[in-house]
């Protein structure tokens, strides 16, 4: 992976979806490690809630974000597992226009590094909605830590070569524009 340096830095603004029904914002771990991150990458912090783990209370929100012409990029965290209460992959898949398949399998690829063979238990998910990228993130703090410094900071980064989310950004919702 590469950064052109000759290309100039454009920072994106994100929120931070927490899906917990258990945690209150004081003690999101998870969600404060992504606002950490993003915001030591150079990037905006648009918004952060958090919502209990019911499907219907995610995809409102991530509708809402997605309807916000100031947010470019959701990240959500919790919720991805296998356990009868985890719909947010659920939830985002209720909103996607277009999954990004690949996001998946590279946070696979990622976690396996980790964990070995546990990763399989992750259902990390990717899509676009209404001109907006959604990243559906695992509750752990680990793999919210994986899930930037090894894909999203790259993919976050206008700089990062050969190609990257940034750059495409603005043609997310030409098919709109075309009506």
């Amino acid at each position: 992976m590469s950064l052109d340096e000759t290309r100039e830095f454009i920072p994106v603004r994100i929120a931070v979806l927490s899906v917990s029904d258990t945690r209150g914002l004081d003690d999101d771990r998870s969600g404060q490690t992504l606002v950490d991150r993003l915001e030591k990458a150079g990037h905006h912090l648009a918004d952060r809630k958090m919502v209990r783990d019911e499907r219907e209370q995610i995809a409102d929100q991530l509708r809402a974000w997605c309807a916000d012409p100031d947010i470019d990029v959701v990240l959500s965290t919790g919720g991805t597992g296998l356990t009868g209460r985890d719909v947010t992959v659920e939830a985002h898949r209720d909103v996607y226009e277009k999954e990004i398949d690949a996001f998946g399998t590279v946070f696979t690829m990622v976690s396996m590094k980790k964990i070995g063979t546990s990763a399989v238990q992750s259902r990390a998910t990717g899509g676009v909605a209404n001109g907006t990228y959604l990243f559906a993130l695992p509750g752990s703090t680990g793999a919210c830590k994986d899930a930037w410094d090894d894909i999203l900071v790259w993919q976050l980064d206008y700089r990062h070569r050969p190609c990257n989310f940034v750059e495409i950004l603005p043609r997310l919702d030409e098919h709109q524009r075309r009506k």
